[in-house]
């Protein structure tokens, strides 16, 4: 038995957190009856599914794909400013896929797209810890005192307090310097704000990995499947969730 919220994020509806917005919209049924209860559970396998009279097939085969995300587009599926979005950089799948948390519009490198609403779930969820890793250049050379600043912990301008992050001064020229920070949370500008924060303005950012994915030598605007040892690193990450996606009979 499974939440009809995640029954809808693993078949590629949308996110998690989309899928409950639908729900509680009205717009799913199953089998017949409209249910606005995000959290009430079914057996997939034994009942019928819709969203906007259109059945969902919650057996779909997940898709996994990693974009090096160039400047200038956004992280999300449309845009109703006309603006480019990831998907404009990437071959139609016969699926609904939706990226892996968010890169804003100004920086570049790994974004994961999937359909598979429980691996995003686990991937992008704070309490799983699974890091970030990005190469920030930015203006002046943030001494060991700044950084020691990022490694315990900044108040961001919404009041959060970031989680301890791993950062290295990779190299120094002139008036920048490019630096390493992996991060184990991912609010909305959280990197940019945090240099922001020890007075060190990011002039450009790019992230290299999510967790153990590595962007490699994949160009700037292109995409790949993941290779079947990434895919298994990704299960692996969901069933040590102990969420592991499941089945939709209702349960009380």
């Amino acid at each position: 038995m499974e939440r009809l919220q995640k029954i809808l994020a693993n078949a590629g509806v949308a996110s998690r957190r989309a899928s409950a917005e639908v729900i509680k919209e009205g717009r799913v049924t199953v089998d017949g009856k409209v249910i606005l209860e995000p959290g009430a559970k079914f057996d997939c396998s034994a009942c019928e599914i819709r969203v906007d009279g259109k059945a969902v097939n919650a057996h779909d085969k997940k898709i996994y794909i990693m974009l090096n995300k160039p400047k200038g587009y956004i992280s999300t599926v449309c845009d109703p400013r006309g603006r480019r979005t990831i998907l404009d950089l990437v071959s139609p799948m016969g699926t609904r896929l939706f990226p892996v948390g968010r890169l804003d519009r100004d920086t570049e490198g790994l974004l994961l797209l999937t359909n598979d609403g429980h691996a995003t779930h686990v991937l992008t969820h704070p309490r799983f810890r699974i890091y970030k890793t990005y190469l920030a250049v930015v203006n002046g050379v943030p001494d060991e005192d700044r950084l020691n600043l990022l490694r315990n912990g900044v108040r961001l301008p919404s009041g959060h307090i970031s989680s301890p992050a791993a950062v290295r001064l990779i190299t120094a020229s002139g008036n920048c310097a490019l630096v390493e920070i992996k991060i184990g949370e991912g609010r909305k500008r959280q990197v940019r704000e945090m240099f922001d924060s020890i007075g060190h303005p990011v002039q450009s950012l790019t992230r290299t990995h999510l967790g153990e994915l590595d962007i490699g030598d994949l160009k700037v605007g292109s995409w790949r499947h993941l290779t079947a040892a990434e895919e298994d690193w990704i299960r692996k990450v969901a069933a040590r969730s102990g969420e592991g996606v499941g089945s939709c009979k209702r349960t009380s």
